[in-house]
């Protein structure tokens, strides 16, 4: 299958940048990709949400976020108005006049700000692989993430069939397909691929209560991958993972202690935001 045939295939862990290397730079931005690349990783976490003119841009929430975001006059975003900033209602040329990496996340106290912008997926992916080139490094790998909720159809996203063929577009003209996989907590995103586009690699994010065979059922499939909230792993997951031909990759786990503890588990991958853990 695409990826899990070559790099994920690999007995070494996976090391994932989570939205480029967000405890650095800000998250989801082409320059968190390229610091990425120089701490070392082989695969970019990203998120991608549609805008109101059918771009794929590169975004954790469908709307602009008070914590990192500010308007084109330079003016904040209040928390409780963050959701009517909803790049589903905006053509693209309008969301990129909102700074993105100026205003410092609080949670990230290492990081570094400087103005930015809510990127295309085609630039960057663009900018990503001719960063590569120029440092003769290898080309990474795309962990893209649907952003879809079904309350969210039609008022944050298009539904799963135009999202999905949307995203692949992209995917298939900057020609990754073999260095990609798309993962969601949606389920509904993931069924189509996996029916529609059966050689995508696909991962399962969850973060909830119920088992992993509980999941799984309810996704109908087994997929490529299990993305599973780093505190839920154990042991026992692991090995239902293996045992069904899965590799596991759990989210964000950004402490060296935390790190070595899920390597001993023998997990197949981990994201973080601090690359430079690994």
């Amino acid at each position: 299958m695409i990826c899990s045939t070559t790099l994920f295939a690999q007995p070494t862990l996976v090391k994932q940048g989570h939205r480029g290397c967000r405890g650095y730079l800000p998250e989801n931005t082409i320059m968190a990709m390229k610091k990425a690349l120089d701490l070392g990783v082989q695969v970019l976490e990203l998120d991608v949400v549609i805008s109101k003119d059918n771009k794929v841009v590169v975004s954790h929430d469908p709307y602009f976020a008070s914590a990192i975001s500010l308007q084109p006059n330079g003016d904040t975003i209040a928390v409780e108005d963050e959701m009517k900033y909803n790049l589903y209602t905006m053509n693209y040329a309008e969301i990129r006049k909102y700074d993105v990496g100026s205003k410092h996340n609080q949670r990230f106290p290492k990081q570094q700000n400087s103005p930015c912008f809510k990127p295309l997926l085609s630039e960057l992916i663009d900018a990503v692989e001719e960063y590569a080139r120029s440092k003769g490094i290898r080309a990474p790998y795309y962990n893209i993430e649907i952003k879809s909720k079904v309350d969210w159809d039609d008022k944050f996203h298009p539904k799963p069939k135009e999202f999905v063929e949307l995203v692949i577009d992209v995917c298939k003209t900057r020609s990754i397909m073999r260095r990609m996989n798309i993962q969601s907590f949606d389920i509904r995103p993931l069924k189509l691929l996996h029916w529609q586009y059966p050689s995508i690699a696909l991962s399962y994010l969850t973060g909830n209560e119920k088992s992993i065979s509980e999941n799984l059922q309810s996704l109908g499939f087994t997929p490529n991958f299990y993305s599973p909230y780093y505190k839920t792993v154990d042991a026992n997951m692991v090995n239902y993972c293996h045992e069904n031909g899965m590799k596991i990759i759990p989210w964000t786990v950004n402490t060296r202690a935390e790190i070595d503890a899920l390597i001993l588990l023998k997990v197949d991958g981990i994201i973080t935001d601090y690359p430079d853990l690994f």
